[in-house]
C-alpha cells in the first residue's frame, strides 16, 4: 500500500467516525485539507431564498473573517445561486461557476477574500434542497494557487464518502450513549431506521420504521427479523445485513445500498451501513446491534423556478444572479449594490438575459420567474429522499 493510500484509507475511516461524534470534524477536516491540498475548509449550508448561511463544522477558518462572512457577506458570494443547483458531489472551483476575472471586480473579492489570501476554492454540494444546499469546501491560498486537477481528482476519492457520513450524521443526530437520546432523535424521522443484529434481528425501530412494519408494503418483521417484501430484494438484504454484521470488509465502509422495489410507480432504497469501526463499534455495543439500516422512498422533487429558467435559458452563474436580484431588490443600482459589482457589469448581464429569455423590462423577467414557480412548488429535496 502506498503512503497516499495508506492516508486514504485512515481518512475515510475517520471520515464515518465523525458521522457518529461531530466533535471529530475538525480533525477530519484538517486531514481533508492534507490530503485534497488546501489550507482551510469547513461545512456550510447556504439558502439563496433567504440568503442566510449557517457554518457546521470548519477547520482553520479566521474567526474574523468567518463572522463578517455570516453577517454581511453571504448574500454577496457570486457562487450562489448558481452552485446551489449543480449535482450533489460534482466538485467545483470558483473559475467553474463564475469567470475569475469577473469574480475578482466584486466587492465580495476585495473586500472577503483578497484579505485573507485565498487564491481559489474546491467545493461540492453534500445535498440540496429546492434553495439551499449543504456544502464541503476546501479553501486555498495564494502560496497553494489556483485549483488543479490533481485536486479535483484527490477531492473526487473522498466526495463519496462526506457525503455519506454527513446524511448518516444527520438522520441519526450526535451520538450519544443513552438509547433515550437516540430514540428522540431517530423516532421523529420519516425515513424507517432499523438497527439490527448480524441475523436481520431488529434491536431498535423508530415510528416510521414500526408504520412500515405495520403497513407491510416494503418491509416487513418474520419473527422479529427484518425482512423484505419483494422476494428478489429480501434475499439481497438478508445477504447485505449478513455482510454488514461481520464487518466492512465484506460490505464496504461506506455500506451497501439495496433496492427494496415498492408498490405501483413508488421505489425504495435501503441503506445498510455497518456499525463496526471505532465510534460505530462504541455505538454498536451499546445498542446490541451489529448495522444499521435506512429505508427511503425515492423521489423526484419540483425543481427551484431560477433552476428550471437557468436550465431552460442556459443562463450563465452571472446572468442567474442578476435575474435574482431583480427579482429581490429590482432596478440596476440597487442590484449593482446588492451583488457588489458595477452598474455595466449589471447591464451587460440583463442585456444577455433578455436576448436569451426573448423579453424586454424586468417586469417581464418577474413575471416569467412567478410563472416558473408554478402552483405546486414545495420544500421537497431535489437531490433525493
Amino acid at each position: 500500500m502506498t503512503a497516499q493510500e495508506s492516508s486514504l484509507s485512515q481518512l475515510i475511516g475517520d471520515i464515518y467516525d465523525a458521522a457518529l461524534a461531530p466533535a471529530l470534524w475538525p480533525r477530519v477536516l484538517e486531514q481533508s485539507c492534507a490530503f485534497v491540498g488546501g489550507y482551510a475548509a469547513n461545512i456550510l449550508w447556504h439558502d439563496v431564498a433567504t440568503e442566510r448561511s449557517a457554518l457546521f463544522h470548519e477547520f482553520n477558518i479566521d474567526p474574523h473573517y468567518r463572522r463578517l462572512y455570516l453577517e454581511k457577506y453571504a448574500p454577496m458570494n457570486p457562487l450562489f445561486p448558481a452552485s446551489t443547483f449543480l449535482e450533489p458531489g460534482l466538485p467545483y472551483s470558483i473559475g467553474d461557476i463564475v469567470p475569475m476575472a469577473e469574480f475578482v471586480e466584486t466587492d465580495f473579492y476585495k473586500e472577503w477574500v483578497a484579505p485573507q489570501g485565498i487564491a481559489d476554492s474546491l467545493g461540492t454540494n453534500l445535498e440540496r434542497t429546492l434553495t439551499s444546499s449543504a456544502l464541503f469546501v476546501v479553501l486555498r491560498n495564494v502560496q497553494q494557487g489556483l485549483v488543479d486537477d490533481e485536486m479535483r481528482r484527490r477531492m473526487l476519492l473522498i466526495v463519496p464518502h462526506v457525503r455519506r457520513a454527513a446524511a448518516i450524521g444527520q438522520l441519526i443526530g450526535e451520538y450519544t450513549s443513552k438509547m433515550e437520546a437516540l430514540a428522540d432523535t431517530l423516532g421523529k424521522l420519516a425515513a424507517g431506521v432499523f438497527m439490527v443484529d448480524g441475523n436481520g434481528r431488529i434491536g431498535y425501530a423508530n415510528a416510521a420504521g414500526h408504520a412500515m412494519l405495520d403497513q407491510r408494503q416494503v418491509v416487513r418483521a418474520r419473527q422479529s427479523t427484518l425482512a423484505a417484501v419483494d422476494p428478489d430484494a429480501e434475499s439481497e438484504l438478508r445477504d447485505a445485513i449478513a455482510a454488514a454484521g461481520r464487518g466492512e470488509a465484506d460490505v464496504g465502509i461506506r455500506g451497501v445500498a439495496v433496492p427494496l422495489g415498492g408498490a405501483q410507480q413508488e421505489r425504495w432504497l435501503a441503506h445498510v451501513l455497518p456499525l463496526a469501526s471505532g465510534t460505530r463499534r462504541e455505538a454498536a455495543t451499546s445498542y446490541s446491534v451489529a448495522t444499521a439500516v435506512f429505508v427511503r422512498k425515492i423521489t423526484l422533487a419540483l425543481q427551484s423556478p431560477l433552476e428550471v429558467l437557468a436550465k431552460l435559458y442556459r443562463l450563465t452563474a452571472s446572468e442567474l444572479r442578476v435575474l435574482q436580484a431583480v427579482v429581490d431588490v429590482g432596478g440596476v443600482p440597487a442590484i449593482a449594490r446588492a451583488l457588489g459589482i458595477s452598474q455595466a457589469t449589471v447591464k451587460t448581464h440583463l442585456r444577455q438575459v433578455f436576448q436569451k429569455t426573448g423579453t424586454n423590462r424586468q417586469s417581464e423577467l418577474v413575471k416569467l420567474v412567478a410563472g416558473a414557480a408554478g402552483p405546486f412548488t414545495n420544500g421537497t429535496s431535489a437531490a433525493g429522499s
